[in-house]
C-alpha cells in the first residue's frame, strides 16, 4: 500500500500537504506521551522516588558501597527476569527459574570439585543442563498442553530435589580464586560490578528481541489471544518452547554467577529467588495477564525490589520483614493495573455520559 496521501476531488494539494505536515507532530506527541506516561516510565519514576527517599532517610545509603552491594545482589534477579518478562508477556509463567539455577550451581560444584573437570567445560555443562531444564518445561507445556503454572510449580520442586541428589547436604567452596574475585570486582571506583557488563549485554539482547524483531512483536499477540495469533500465522507452540529454553539457559548462567560470587555451591543455592523475579517483572509494568510490558520497566522493577530490600537491611530490619515486603510488592503489582484500568474505564464512561447529556440538552 502506498504511503502517498490520497486526494479526493475536493482536496487541494495545499490541503493535503498541510494535513501531512500536521500529522507528524501529532504522532510525535503521541509517542512522547506513551514514553513519558506509560507503565515502563511509571516504574522508572517510582525507582527514582525510592532512591531519593532512601538517600534522605536511610543512613549510609548514599554512596558507592550501596551501588556495589545493591547491583551485585540484583544481578541474578536481573538475569532471570529477562526471559521471565517475555514468558509472561506471552501469557505464560515460569516458577522454576531459581530451582534451575540451583541445579546448575550444584552441578558446577560436583563436576569441578569431585570430577575435576576444567572450569570452562563445567560452565558449558551447566548451561546445557539449564537448556535441558527449560526444554523439559517447554515440551510439557507446548506438546502436552499442560498449564505453565502447574508444570513449573512441579519442576520447581523436581529440579531442587535433583540438586540435592547431585550434591547432597555438602557445600563445595574450592573454586578458582581469579574467577571468584572477578565475580565480586567493580569497575574502578564507581562501585558498579564488573559482571554488570555481561548482564548489560543480556538485557540489550532481550530488549532487541522483544521490541525490534517480528518474534518479539508476536509475543504481545500471544499474550492477547493464542487463537488470534495462530490465525495470523504465528507459530505459538514453537515460540513458547524457545522462550522456556532461553529461560533455562539464562537461569543456569545466574546459577554460575551465584556460585562464583559466594565461592560456594550447595543444594539450596538461589533458593526462593523466583518470588523476587516474578515481583520485579510485574512491578516493571508487565501484565500478569500477558500482552503488555517492556524491558526498561523490568530493569526498573528489579532495581525497585533490590533498593527497597537493601534500604530495609541498612535500617536493621530482619529477613522476615524483607520477605513480607517482597510479597506485598508482588500483590500490589498485580492489583494496581486492574485498579488503574477500572478507574480509567469509569472516567471514560463518565466523560461519555456527560458528552451525551450535553448533546441531548443542546
Amino acid at each position: 500500500m502506498s504511503d502517498t496521501p490520497t486526494m479526493t476531488p475536493n482536496t487541494t494539494p495545499h490541503q493535503t500537504t498541510r494535513t501531512t505536515a500536521t500529522a507528524a507532530p501529532v504522532k510525535a506527541r503521541s509517542t512522547a506521551r506513551r514514553l513519558l506516561l506509560g507503565r515502563n516510565a511509571n516504574s522508572v519514576y517510582v525507582l527514582v522516588l525510592i532512591v531519593i527517599l532512601a538517600s534522605i532517610l536511610v543512613p549510609y545509603f548514599a554512596g558507592t558501597a550501596t551501588v556495589s552491594f545493591l547491583l551485585i545482589d540484583a544481578i541474578p534477579i536481573l538475569l532471570m527476569a529477562m526471559p521471565m518478562a517475555l514468558i509472561i508477556i506471552s501469557g505464560e509463567i515460569d516458577l522454576s527459574v531459581a530451582s534451575t539455577a540451583g541445579l546448575s550451581a550444584a552441578t558446577m560444584g560436583v563436576l569441578f570439585h569431585n570430577q575435576h573437570w576444567n572450569i570452562w567445560w563445567v560452565f558449558v555443562a551447566c548451561i546445557i543442563i539449564g537448556l535441558l531444564c527449560g526444554a523439559f518445561n517447554g515440551v510439557l507445556i507446548t506438546t502436552f498442553g499442560l498449564p505453565s503454572l502447574a508444570v513449573t510449580i512441579g519442576t520447581l520442586a523436581l529440579f531442587r530435589g535433583l540438586a540435592l541428589v547431585v550434591i547432597g547436604d555438602s557445600a563445595v567452596a574450592d573454586f578458582p580464586t581469579d574467577l571468584t574475585a572477578f565475580a565480586t570486582s567493580t569497575i574502578g571506583a564507581t562501585g558498579i560490578p564488573t559482571f554488570m557488563i555481561f548482564v548489560a549485554v543480556v538485557v540489550i539482547v532481550f530488549a532487541v528481541i522483544l521490541h525490534f524483531t517480528p518474534f518479539g512483536r508476536a509475543l504481545y499477540a500471544l499474550g492477547f489471544s493464542t487463537e488470534a495469533a495462530s490465525f495470523v500465522g504465528i507459530r505459538v507452540n514453537r515460540s513458547k518452547f524457545w522462550l522456556y529454553v532461553a529461560s533455562g539457559g539464562i537461569s543456569a548462567f545466574a546459577g554460575i554467577f551465584w556460585v562464583l560470587r559466594y565461592s560456594s555451591a550447595q543444594s539450596d543455592s538461589v533458593s526462593g529467588l523466583e518470588l523476587s523475579v516474578v515481583a520485579a517483572v510485574l512491578l516493571g509494568g508487565v501484565s500478569i495477564f500477558g500482552g503488555s510490558g517492556g524491558i526498561v520497566g523490568v530493569v526498573a522493577g528489579v532495581l525497585i525490589i533490590r533498593t527497597v530490600n537493601y534500604s530495609l537491611q541498612l535500617a536493621g530490619l530482619p529477613d522476615t520483614v524483607l520477605t513480607i515486603v517482597t510479597g506485598t510488592l508482588l500483590v500490589l503489582s498485580v492489583i494496581a493495573p486492574s485498579v488503574s484500568a477500572r478507574i480509567r474505564r469509569s472516567t471514560e464512561k463518565r466523560r461519555n455520559h456527560n458528552i451525551t447529556r450535553e448533546v441531548s440538552s443542546a
